[in-house]
């Protein structure tokens, strides 16, 4: 810490103690606001893009969002139906009523596509939620077949609904018991008997 006149460390009565009295930084940093080399990281990003790549960046970001959401609108229910930003949300809500399709279902049968899934059922003031948001340096190539697997897996939902119900088909593991994992919380590995 490059401080002349007060030193961040002060030693006092045997102890040493950190000096939080700084009127001009931005407070003390501990866990509960974030991982410090998260921060490292993400302003060394703004700063080798610089102003006029960080406003690209952003750009592009909203660019990507808009894209994607118009390739899906015809697939899926949009419950907020404009011009997004960097994100938009998407819910298969007619999907689930003709065929008892859920998101987790579509996000286990992105796997088999390759694809990571989104966020599930986020924002939680929308049902069966799925949160999109493709980043600055997706390409469209990336993009359409990100698209082209959600609109397959609306198709399939109608044409076979067991196919995603049962998804994931080419994981090494199956579809898990999530609720039992998590009643029966278990994060420790055991040897095998």
């Amino acid at each position: 810490m490059c401080i002349r006149d007060r030193p961040t460390v002060v030693y006092e009565d045997g102890k040493y103690r950190l000096n939080y009295d700084r009127p001009h930084t931005i407070g003390q940093m501990k866990s509960f606001y974030g991982n410090f080399l998260v921060m490292v990281k993400a302003y060394a990003y703004i700063r080798s893009l610089g102003p006029d790549g960080l406003r690209q960046a952003s750009r592009d970001a909203v660019l990507n969002a808009n894209y994607l959401l118009s390739r899906v609108r015809d697939y899926y229910d949009v419950p907020y139906d404009r011009y997004c930003k960097h994100e938009f949300v998407v819910a298969p809500l007619k999907i689930k009523k003709e065929t008892g399709v859920r998101t987790l279902d579509i996000s286990k049968r992105l796997l088999d596509y390759g694809v990571h899934p989104p966020t599930n059922y986020f924002p939680l003031i929308v049902d069966e939620a799925l949160m999109i948001e493709p980043t600055e340096t997706e390409s469209k190539e990336t993009l359409d077949y990100f698209a082209d697997a959600l609109i397959a897996i609306a198709k399939e939902a109608y044409e076979d609904p067991d196919k995603v119900k049962s998804a994931p088909h080419t994981t090494v593991v199956g579809r898990l018991d999530e609720a039992g994992a998590a009643r029966n919380l278990n994060i420790r590995w055991r040897k095998p008997e």
